[in-house]
């Protein structure tokens, strides 16, 4: 069975992503759920580094001035961490990798899409910082880019906020 896909409609245009559900089907199935659910709509990115990545998901964000954006899990709480021997997939342009606060079985609804190859954030990798990475961009990489361009402010937040109009999930 093909691996579902994810449409994300933003305020700066679309971007579709498939989802690893074959590798990572814990941290790729909360997607799913979370999607279908309507969790991640009309949410904003409330983190935007150009040159390393976008963070997406917090329910807090809902208010793009929230200073709480960031901070927030998912209702059903933080999830196990994923890391399979068979999908050492790495954090290139363009993947999804769950976020999380820098501790094991932390990860919930928070997620980013890599600008850059950041291999220092494989689970795989030397170092403290493990992010999975449990899907990645098949169209839409130049909507990714300006979103990656806005200009941002203060914690390094859209100035003009970025909003995820819809999430719709095909083939799960």
């Amino acid at each position: 069975m093909a691996n579902p896909t994810a449409l994300l409609e933003t305020s700066l245009g679309n971007i579709k992503v498939e989802l690893f559900s074959d590798k990572m089907p814990i941290t790729a199935g909360n997607f799913v759920k979370l999607a279908k659910s309507g969790f991640y709509d009309g949410l904003h990115f409330h983190r935007v580094i150009d040159g390393f990545m976008l963070q997406f998901g917090c329910p807090f964000s809902k208010d793009p001035k929230s200073p709480r954006a960031g901070t927030g899990d998912s209702p059903d709480g933080p999830l196990k961490d994923e890391h399979p021997a068979n999908a050492k997939l790495s954090n290139e342009p363009g993947t999804l990798s769950m976020a999380n606060t820098g501790q094991p079985n932390s990860g919930s609804c928070q997620f980013f899409v890599n600008t850059v190859h950041n291999a220092y954030l494989d689970w795989f990798s030397p170092g403290a910082s493990k992010h999975p990475v449990f899907g990645k961009v098949v169209e839409g990489m130049d909507v990714v880019h300006k979103i990656e361009k806005t200009k941002t402010g203060p914690g390094d937040r859209p100035v003009v906020p970025v909003k995820m109009n819809k999430v719709t999930i095909e083939g799960a």
